[in-house]
């Protein structure tokens, strides 16, 4: 029975750790470009949510069809977040880019709650629900599709970055912004599209997830913290950074709740991070 419910937790964790890793990755890609936190990044996350929420309330429209809706109008959206804010404060100081992107949040968060009051959401009868029984490993459908999703989604955008021409621009004007602009490189535009990709990676971690947990204007909050531990550990800037932390939170976090409490879960996460970060600042795939 033990060792039914190790082999449980761990199943579980790797689960998770998909959805934390593509959630990860957008701040991380964001960071590893222009060097700026983008403290609304959970934020994001819950618009994400929510929009699956009233497709599926409005229109009928399960989450898996509304997946690929809600990637572009989060893409458009860290577009216009780039040009309408971001641009604007990107060679000030760090303590005005942290109080612009703070303050993002704080007025999404907001507006969350004034439009859709603070009460949960959840999506009633999704397309994919109920759970595999597996010589008595049990695994929720949601979580498996979400899972999978957010693999195929962080794959793809691996082999966007490593393989394209506009990737390797990417790379380049994250590497030296200024020598990347000599070679005729559109840095401006590079800039804006890496706040495109970073917010549809988030927004399709954010439908995935609404599939099996309900959507409040507070939902972001945790999951955002979770992305900036992984996005530490890893390595800001490394794709595959944020892909291994956040399967080692995933693991974390279920085998922390199992071995000593579901309570102290995120003692155990937060006290790894403090070891690793004490050790290496740079992270675990970082090269600084």
């Amino acid at each position: 029975m033990t060792q039914e419910i190790i082999i449980q937790a761990i199943i579980s964790g790797l689960l998770m750790g998909f959805v934390y890793a593509l959630i990860a990755v957008g701040l991380s890609l964001i960071f590893g470009l222009m060097e700026i936190v983008n403290f609304a990044h959970g934020e994001f996350l819950m618009l994400s949510m929510y929009t699956a929420f009233w497709l599926w309330s409005l229109f009928g429209l399960d989450p898996l069809f509304a997946l690929p809706l809600t990637a572009v109008m989060m893409f458009v959206l860290g577009i216009a977040t780039h040009y309408g804010l971001i641009r604007h404060i990107l060679h000030a100081s760090m303590l005005v880019q942290i109080c612009a992107t703070f303050g993002l949040a704080i007025f999404l968060r907001a507006s969350a709650q004034f439009l859709w009051t603070p009460d949960p959401r959840t999506i009633l009868d999704p397309l994919v629900e109920g759970r595999l029984d597996i010589m008595g490993i049990f695994l929720g459908l949601p979580q498996i599709v979400a899972s999978l999703g957010c693999l195929a989604a962080f794959a793809l955008l691996y082999l966007f970055i490593a393989r394209s021409d506009t990737g390797l621009a990417l790379q380049a004007t994250a590497q030296d912004r200024q020598a990347a602009s000599l070679m005729g490189i559109p840095t401006d535009r590079m800039y804006a599209l890496g706040w495109g990709i970073g917010s549809a990676c988030v927004g399709i971690a954010g439908v995935l997830l609404a599939t099996f947990r309900p959507t409040d204007p507070e939902v972001g909050a945790l999951y955002a913290l979770l992305a900036y531990v992984a996005v530490a550990l890893g390595g800001f800037g490394s794709i595959l950074g944020s892909l291994f932390a956040g399967l080692l939170i995933g693991q974390m976090e279920a085998l922390g709740g199992w071995l000593i409490d579901p309570s102290y879960k995120y003692v155990v996460i937060f006290s790894l991070y403090l070891a690793v970060v004490s050790l290496r600042p740079q992270g675990l795939f970082g090269r600084f």
